[in-house]
């Protein structure tokens, strides 16, 4: 039997809180040896392209495979959205795919997930911060609700090009964690903060690097490819720089890979990898003036532990369909 769980079932079990610990877990066992991340495979239909993201995490017995498809003519032609995502799990004794479930919520919270991570270790420890984030979408609410989860936050300033996603933001996380959010007029008000997350669709950098604090922590997770970039060479030379993966910052990552291939840092810049910070390999923050900047891409282990996660608090509340397929 297969267990199906839609997105409503996937929402009502993976917490931030939980998901952190399994993510953490995830890069341990990378940085351990003990996970398998094979590259992700894209093929590009006509009207899209279709990724295929598998890996296999050893000591949490999670072995899934993710498949996510950005179509973007899906909400005019077919009233659907223009990403769509499933993640398979697998029985890694027998290799039977036991549970399919909608991955868009778990992607959004195992992505949240990893900078509630790297801000555990990375960012300065006071008894009060400010969290900026760039952003109002999706993402970006799972961004503060991670920080929020890994540090004492007092209040949090929001910036986005629209005024109706901020209001929305607002509205909806100030409720959810009980914190005071302001609405930023400019990008530059968020430099205030201890803690920035930059969660936009934005090719070009959004703030100028130079004015940034000593002591920030930064966490960027909105651009995704060689071309693109949220932050800009000068706050990137001034920051340990961690990834999630050193080969997908230099595949994917153009917030690294364009000041590196501009002949600005050499690609020793790159510092660590998260799972080496979190397994004592390589140390993280080592004063309180220090700059430090995780970049995140998405990795499938991230994917492979949440899903993990989901399916035994899914089995635990009797919740969801099973299917003989």
């Amino acid at each position: 039997m297969t267990l199906i769980l839609n997105k409503a079932d996937v929402a009502s079990v993976l917490d931030m809180k939980d998901c952190m610990v399994a993510v953490e877990q995830a890069f341990a066992e990378l940085s351990g040896g003990t996970a398998v991340l094979p590259l992700r495979i894209g093929i590009t239909p006509p009207e899209g392209l279709s990724l295929y993201m598998p890996a296999y995490l050893k000591k949490m017995e999670a072995l899934a495979c993710k498949v996510v498809t950005v179509y973007k003519n899906n909400p005019m032609k077919h009233n659907l959205p223009t990403t769509i995502g499933k993640v398979l799990l697998q029985d890694p004794t027998t290799g039977d795919v036991i549970c399919i479930m909608n991955g868009g919520y778990l992607t959004a919270v195992r992505t949240g997930a990893a900078s509630g991570v790297a801000t555990k270790y990375l960012a300065r420890n006071d008894k009060e911060q400010v969290a900026g984030i760039l952003g109002a979408g999706v993402q970006a609410k799972m961004q503060l609700w991670a920080v929020c989860e890994a540090r004492n936050i007092s209040k949090a300033f929001v910036y986005d090009i629209s005024d109706t996603a901020a209001d929305a933001f607002i509205a909806e996380m100030g409720k959810k964690l009980n914190l005071k959010i302001i609405k930023a007029k400019t990008a530059d008000e968020l430099l205030q903060a201890d803690i920035i997350c930059t969660a936009t669709s934005s090719p070009s950098p959004l703030f100028d690097g130079n004015k940034v604090r000593e002591g920030t922590h930064i966490n960027g997770i909105g651009s995704h490819t060689p071309t693109a970039r949220e932050l800009d060479s000068a706050i990137v030379k001034r920051s340990k720089f961690i990834g999630d993966s050193r080969e997908a910052c230099f595949k994917e990552a153009g917030d690294i890979m364009i000041p590196v291939n501009a002949g600005e840092i050499p690609e020793s810049h790159f510092y660590a990898e998260l799972g080496e910070i979190i397994t004592g390999k390589k140390q993280g923050r080592v004063n309180d003036r220090e700059i430090t900047l995780f970049k995140s891409n998405g990795l499938a282990i991230q994917d492979a532990a949440a899903a993990k996660l989901v399916y035994k608090k899914a089995v635990a509340a009797g919740i969801g369909i099973q299917v003989e397929i």
